[in-house]
C-alpha cells in the first residue's frame, strides 16, 4: 500500500509543473499547429493514463474491499494492525490524539488556561501544519537567497520593468495593425498636428505638381473651395488618393503609400478647405454639404494652416 501511495505522489508530482505552466506556454495555439499525425499520438497517450490511473482506481478499490473482507473475518488484524489511511492520517495529518481523560491529556492540562471550567491544553501542533510552516521557512530562505544574495532573480521593479516594456511593444503591435487596415470604410479625419504636418510633407512631395503648393489647384482641381468632383467626405477623398482616377490623370498612391500615410495626407487635404490660394482655380465638380457628423472637428491643424498661408 506504501508503494501505491508512492506512486500516487510521484504522478501527482510530475504533473502539477504542467499545468502550472498550462498559461505561460499557450498549450491551445500549440495543439492547433499539430499535424494529424501529433494530433493521434497525443490521443493515443491520453487513453493510455486514462486506463492507468482507471487501473490504479480499481487496485485501491479491490485492495479496501480485500482488507474489509479480512477485517470482518479476523477481528483481530483490525485490531492490531490499523489501515494504511490511519497510519497515514496520524503521521502526517492529526498526529496522535490521546483519549480523552487519560493521563497524557492531564500532563498537558494548563491550570492557568482555564475559563468557566473549561481547561486548554497544550498540545502539540498538529503534523500538516509543522511541514507548512517548514516549508514556509525553508522558501523563504531559498527565495531570500536567490534574489536578495545572489541577485539571480529579477526584483519586484525590474519585473514590473519588463511587463511595461512588453506592454509598449504590444502596443505598438496593434497600433500598426490599426493603422494597417485603415481603408476608406474605417477612415477617420485625423486632426493633430503630427497627423496633419506629415500629410503637409507628402502633399508637398507628391500632390503639389498637380493641385499647387497651397492647393489652389492646376492640372488638379482646386482643393480649398466647396466644390468637389467626386465627394469631398475623408471617406471620399481616401478612396480617391487609393485607387486614383487613371483617365483623368489621377494615378492610385496605394503601393506607393501606406494606408496611415494616405489618412494623413487625405486630412491635410480637408483643412485646406477655407483657404486661399495665391492662383486659386475656376470650382469644379458640385457644391459638397457635409452631414452633421462629417463636420470637421476643431483641431490644432487650424495653426498648422495658418504657416502655409
Amino acid at each position: 500500500m506504501k508503494k501505491l501511495f508512492s506512486i500516487f505522489a510521484i504522478l501527482g508530482l510530475t504533473t502539477f509543473p504542467v499545468w502550472a505552466q498550462t498559461e505561460e506556454s499557450n498549450w491551445y495555439t500549440k495543439l492547433q499547429a499539430m499535424d494529424s499525425g501529433q494530433l493521434t499520438l497525443l490521443v493515443i497517450l491520453g487513453i493510455v493514463l486514462t486506463v492507468i490511473v482507471l487501473l490504479l482506481i480499481l487496485m485501491v478499490y479491490l485492495m479496501s474491499f480485500m482488507s474489509a473482507v479480512l477485517r470482518k473475518e479476523s477481528p483481530g488484524i483490525a485490531v492490531d494492525e490499523p489501515s494504511w489511511w490511519d497510519t497515514f492520517k496520524e503521521r502526517f495529518v492529526t498526529g496522535k490524539v490521546d483519549e480523552v481523560g487519560g493521563k497524557e491529556e492531564k500532563a498537558k492540562m494548563m491550570s492557568d488556561h482555564s475559563y468557566d471550567g473549561i481547561s486548554e491544553l497544550d498540545n502539540f501542533m498538529p503534523p500538516w501544519l509543522q511541514w507548512v510552516f517548514i516549508g514556509t521557512i525553508a522558501f523563504a530562505v531559498v527565495y531570500f537567497v536567490h534574489y536578495s544574495v545572489l541577485g539571480n532573480g529579477p526584483t519586484g521593479v525590474e519585473e514590473y520593468e519588463e511587463e511595461l516594456r512588453l506592454e509598449a511593444i504590444a502596443a505598438e503591435y496593434r497600433q500598426a495593425n490599426m493603422l494597417a487596415g485603415i481603408d476608406e470604410n474605417t477612415v477617420v479625419f485625423d486632426g493633430s498636428a503630427t497627423a496633419v504636418n506629415a500629410g503637409r510633407t507628402i502633399f508637398e512631395t507628391n500632390c503639389a505638381a498637380c493641385h499647387a503648393s497651397d492647393g489652389g489647384g492646376g492640372v488638379g482641381p482646386n482643393l480649398t473651395d466647396a466644390y468637389w468632383i467626386h465627394g469631398g467626405s475623408i471617406s471620399d477623398v481616401f478612396r480617391i488618393i487609393k485607387y486614383g482616377v487613371v483617365e483623368k490623370g489621377m494615378i492610385p498612391w496605394q503601393d506607393q503609400l501606406s494606408p496611415e500615410q494616405i489618412q494623413q495626407v487625405s486630412s491635410f487635404i480637408l483643412t485646406l478647405k477655407g483657404t486661399t490660394p495665391a492662383i486659386p482655380k475656376a470650382p469644379q465638380g458640385e457644391l459638397f454639404a457635409p452631414a452633421p457628423e462629417e463636420e470637421l472637428p476643431v483641431t490644432d491643424s487650424t495653426e498648422v494652416v495658418a504657416t502655409i498661408e
